[in-house]
This record gives structure tokens, sequence and C-alpha cells, in this order.
């Protein structure tokens, strides 16, 4: 029993408690409401969906962990989808070499929002909120407001084709989502993006490039990004200028549900994966049944608090358990040391005492 109390306040003291807590709690109600939720097909179809949203939202998990804010994630996947549409289908570059291309020019535009959020020492709010409008504008000026249709049969697959009977986005989010907890666990970088979130000022006079880490951050995030609309690219075979709208609120949305916080230094990508999971379950639980586009928003936005409330709320829930433990299985306090092995010699008198 002390084993098992001792074990929940643990997890409830870890940082996937909350999330997965509210993932589980989103799964329970929605089950009841909707005779299709729990079916395969509609499963296969919540993992193809939250797969785009957790992409980018690793890239806004890390800028949020340096303390800044990114809000071009959609605008950048609406630029990159157009951009491989041109140069595969009008440009006549390979699959491969477009694919390459549209990963170096998320880099840039992640570049960019970094270098004038860090160096330019402009707010990465006001910077990423003006990117948001031209990189969209930009994907608008590129392709004169028309989709582009049809762009390779090889794109496709790489969406709804499956390996060991799992569609391929598993696994790509998947493999992100570790490579990106072993490069903020074991590497020094890594700990510098918390170092950095946490304290600039201590972090900077401990010899960290503090600029060159947050410029980093904003970098892999347009990858991320990038990577996004690759993928939403592959969905629908085609590029548009319209692609990604409100991304930007989800992503930032399941990183703050996976416990990120906005002040930086404090987040964990695992917990954004279960936040990720949270926002494309309610949304799918809510299409299911048919509830209009205004009380979806509404709806999203209790869970984003509840979820949040349950991660903010996770260290009293634990100190609850390890008290009840206590009251439960009372501690036996240790044996005396005696270097003999027997009882130990009795305190020395105080000062002045009788013998």
């Amino acid at each position: 029993m002390r084993i098992i109390l001792n074990g929940l306040g643990q997890f409830f003291r870890s940082a996937v408690a909350g999330p997965l807590v509210a993932l589980l709690l989103v799964i329970f109600f929605l089950q009841f409401t909707s005779d299709r939720f729990l079916d395969e097909g509609n499963f296969s179809n919540v993992s193809l969906q939250v797969s785009v949203v957790a992409i980018a939202a690793i890239g806004s998990t890390l800028v949020i962990l340096v303390g800044g804010i990114d809000l071009s994630p959609g605008a950048i996947v609406a630029l990159t989808s157009c951009s491989l549409a041109i140069l595969v289908k009008e440009r006549g570059y390979s699959l491969e070499e477009g694919i390459a291309i549209v990963l170096l020019m998320g880099a840039g535009l992640g570049f960019i929002n970094g270098f004038f959020a860090t160096y330019g020492r402009i707010p990465a709010f006001i910077v990423t909120l003006a990117t948001f409008s031209a990189y969209r504008g930009a994907a608008f000026l590129i392709t004169d407001g028309t989709p582009i249709f049809s762009v390779s049969p090889r794109l496709r697959p790489l969406f709804y084709d499956e390996w060991l009977g799992i569609p391929r986005p598993f696994f790509y989010t998947l493999g992100l989502f570790i490579l990106t907890w072993l490069f903020l666990r074991y590497t020094i970088i890594g700990r510098n993006i918390y170092a950095v979130g946490g304290n600039e000022a201590a972090a900077r006079l401990s010899g960290v490039k503090v600029n060159q880490v947050k410029l980093l951050a904003f970098v892999i995030a347009g990858v991320m990004s990038s990577i996004a609309g690759i993928l939403t690219s592959a969905q629908l075979n085609s590029g548009s200028p319209n692609y990604g709208v409100g991304l930007e609120l989800k992503a930032i949305a399941a990183a703050v549900i996976g416990g990120a916080s906005l002040a930086g230094g404090a987040g964990n990508v695992i917990a954004t994966l279960l936040g990720a999971w949270i926002v494309a379950i309610v949304q799918n639980g809510l299409n299911l049944n048919t509830v209009p586009a205004s009380w979806q928003e509404i709806t999203l936005g209790i869970i984003i608090v509840g979820a949040v409330g349950l991660d903010m709320w996770r260290r009293d829930i634990g100190e609850f358990v390890n008290r009840a433990m206590r009251l439960v299985v009372p501690q036996r306090e240790p044996p005396p040391y005696s270097p003999e092995g027997g009882a130990a010699p009795p305190p020395l008198s105080e000062p002045g005492a009788s013998p």
C-alpha cells in the first residue's frame, strides 16, 4: 500500500500528470456522446490530424521555453505548402529536392523571426505577429491567391500510406518528439534553452550565449512548421495560401496544456504531445456531435483552462497524496545508531546541568 501511494504521489508531481489526466477525462466523456468515437477508423483519422498540430507544437514549445512566443506557424505552413507545389509542379524539381528546399526555407523563415526577436531586440510577439501577416501575404503573392492542385502522385502517400498497419505520420511525429526530448535532456544546448528561459541574466553570467540559443529555438520552430506544411500538402496533394489558418493557436494551446510556462524555463515535450492529442480529440468529438464552430471554440477554451489548472495543481495533489500516505502507513523512525550495535549513548548534559 505504501509503495502504491508513494508511486501516486510521484506521478502527480510529474510534468505529464495534468495533461494525461485531462486527456483521459476527455476520452471518457466523449465516448458517451458518439457511438463512432471509439471506432478504429475514427482513431486512425485523429492520429492523422494530430500530427500537423503536434509537430508545429514542438517548435512552439521550444520558443516558449526560451521565454518567447511564435505566432507564425500557420503562415509558414501556407507559404511552404505553396512553395513546394510551385517547385515540384511548375518548376520541375523532384519531390526530394522540393522537400529539401522547403525545409531550408522553414529554417530561414525561423531565422528571420529569431534574428529580429533577439539581435533586433523587438518583442517576439510583435515580430511573429508581423511575419504572420507577411508570410501569408507572400503565399498569396506567389500563387495569385489560387490553390495549386495535383502536385505529385508521390506526395499523397507520404501522409496516407502505412507502415506495419499504422499511418506514416504517427512515426514522423513520434520520431520528432523523441529526438526533441533527447536534445533537450541530454545536450548542452538543450539544457541552455531551459537556463535561458528560467533566468536569462543568470544564464548570460554563466557564459551561455543567450541570443544564439534563442535564435536556434526560432530556427527549429521554423523547420517544424515547414514539416507541418509538407504534411499538409501531402494530405491534400496541393498547396494553398489558406492552409494552416489557426494552427499557431492550436500549437501554443498544445504547449500550454502540456504545462509549458509562458514565462519560460518550464515545459516538457512529451506533455506537449499529450496536449496536442487533447486539442485534436476535443475537435474530433465536437465534429462527431455536429457542434457549431462557435461552440467548438468556446469548448476548446474551457478545456485549455481546465488542463492548465490541473497542471498547476499537480504539486498540491502530490502533497495531498503524500499526507494521505503518512496517515495510512505511519512512518517508523529508524533505530538510534550505535557503533557497537547496541543502544546509542545518552545525550551529553547541557553546561551547568546536574549529572
